[in-house]
């Protein structure tokens, strides 16, 4: 049996800090965060703050996400040396896929391309 990747038991409230860091540094704001957050996981802002406050792990967080938005799989590119498209791992994907939008919202794209609108 394979070992999970210590990512999956992180909090993703622990995370949450350096993806608003890494936008701002870049003129982005922690509203634009959380609105891709939403728009990825189907999470109103009640339920993200919740979820925060609730340290939960990045496996619960995308397990138990209401709306997976089917617009994710046009999410495409290379995060931390791996294209997101060929990652096998569901959550691994997830989380790689909230990486590569944090990163889009951080090089300046705009959100409406952000979003795959």
């Amino acid at each position: 049996m394979t070992e999970k990747h210590r990512i999956f038991t992180t909090s993703v409230a622990s995370v949450y800090p350096l993806y608003v860091a890494k936008a701002e540094r870049k003129g982005r704001t922690r509203a634009e965060v959380d609105e891709i957050i939403r728009w990825l996981t189907g999470y109103d802002q009640d339920a993200l703050a919740s979820r925060l406050d609730q340290k939960v792990d990045f496996e619960t967080f995308f397990a138990e996400a209401p709306r997976p938005n089917p617009s994710r799989a046009l999410i495409k590119g290379v995060v931390c040396g791996v294209r997101v498209e060929a990652i096998e791992e569901p959550t691994m994907r997830e989380i790689r896929y909230l990486d590569k939008l944090v990163d889009e919202l951080a090089r300046g794209k705009a959100m409406e391309k952000i979003l795959r609108k």
